[in-house]
């Protein structure tokens, strides 16, 4: 499926047929495989009754109170949050092939998803006091996650995370993706494919939340400027290469990109460009020597002033070093985003280093 603005924000159904259905995402209309969500409401008194099938799920109080019966167990006073703002959340974990109803104990809202499951587990119910809480970033991307299921858990696939996002703040910095499944030499997962809803609650009835997701027909269209950036992506798993940092530039050139960028951190860039011999040069641009503070924004800094260097015809040289002082000012900051130099601040401080060339 091709995502764009319209199928990517999903409205409330306009249809009555089930007045307690506040939202509902299925493998077919997100266009993946696996991940179903709906969130519900209940009237005291009133029931939803599900069977799992061939999934495990999970079950999540945003308000009221709730209880649970199944073959697998039953469960009583189940939430009594009176909003998602009023404390951690309890989850019901159930297993596959297990029915199940759930009676509303005080009026509420629920949040219920499923993904296929290979094996049976045991059902298990997650309390507040048991929920793992921790501040997560810095300054303006600050915000508390609620670590509800997290990953190491004992299901198949599902991760429940609530994230509480103080007005004005980013709540997902800096930007990534999990787009494909990508492990290091030691197995170690470097990005998962994810398939994620993010559900919004305000503490405001005037309250908005900005969510930017960006593609790779973007980045090209944004980079157009300067076609030597305008990299041709593919996994790199395609091009076994282990250790070797020349054989990895070596071979993700051959998939067509013309120069590839390589940070790394106080010790600056190296630059390996693509020569019209076929032959690879390395350009190591350094560092600048500061005290650190905070590394939020530190990557961004450093590609803005890449990029203005090569939008501005600098060589990849010149370019990087640019990058690496944009970089290199923003870590001795407390903040991030509003801690960006401008190009008169950036000249001013390479100038006790001898210049960007």
């Amino acid at each position: 499926m091709q995502y764009t603005a319209e199928n990517l924000l999903i409205h409330p159904p306009s249809d009555t047929a089930d007045p307690d259905l506040i939202l509902s995402i299925t493998p077919e209309t997100a266009g993946w495989q696996h991940l179903s969500f709906q969130a519900r409401r209940l009237g005291k008194g009133r029931s939803w009754s599900f069977e799992t099938g061939e999934h495990e799920l999970a079950l999540v109080n945003l308000s009221g109170r709730y209880a649970v019966r199944s073959r697998r167990g039953n469960w009583s006073g189940m939430g009594g949050r009176k909003t998602v703002f009023a404390g951690a959340a309890h989850v019901l974990y159930l297993p596959r092939r297990t029915a199940f109803t759930v009676t509303a104990e005080e009026d509420g809202e629920f949040a219920a998803g499923w993904a296929p499951a290979d094996r049976d587990r045991e059902p298990f119910l997650i309390r507040p006091e048991q929920t793992r809480r921790y501040i997560r970033g810095g300054d303006n991307a600050s915000r508390q996650i609620n670590d509800l299921l997290p990953p190491g858990s004992l299901v198949d696939r599902l991760v429940l995370v609530e994230v509480y996002t103080p007005s004005g703040n980013w709540s997902s910095y800096p930007p990534h993706k999990h787009d494909i499944h990508v492990e290091d030499d030691r197995g170690n997962v470097i990005e998962a494919d994810l398939e994620e809803v993010y559900f919004y609650k305000f503490d405001k009835p005037e309250g908005y939340a900005y969510h930017r997701v960006y593609t790779e027909d973007e980045i090209k269209a944004a980079m157009l400027t300067d076609p030597a950036l305008v990299q041709k992506t593919q996994s790199v798993s395609d091009t076994p290469v282990r250790g070797d940092v020349e054989a990895a530039a070596r071979a993700i050139l051959a998939l067509g990109p013309k120069a590839l960028l390589q940070k790394r951190g106080e010790k600056g860039a190296v630059v390996h460009v693509l020569k019209e011999s076929g032959g690879i040069e390395r350009l190591d641009a350094p560092g600048f020597p500061v005290q650190v503070y905070n590394i939020l924004g530190a990557g961004d800094a450093f590609a803005a002033g890449f990029l203005y260097g090569r939008v501005h015809g600098w060589s990849w040289y010149k370019a990087a070093r640019l990058g690496n002082a944009c970089g290199a000012i923003v870590v001795t900051k407390h903040g991030c985003a509003n801690f960006m130099p401008t190009l008169e601040e950036v000249l001013d401080f390479v100038k006790e280093y001898g210049g960007l060339e």
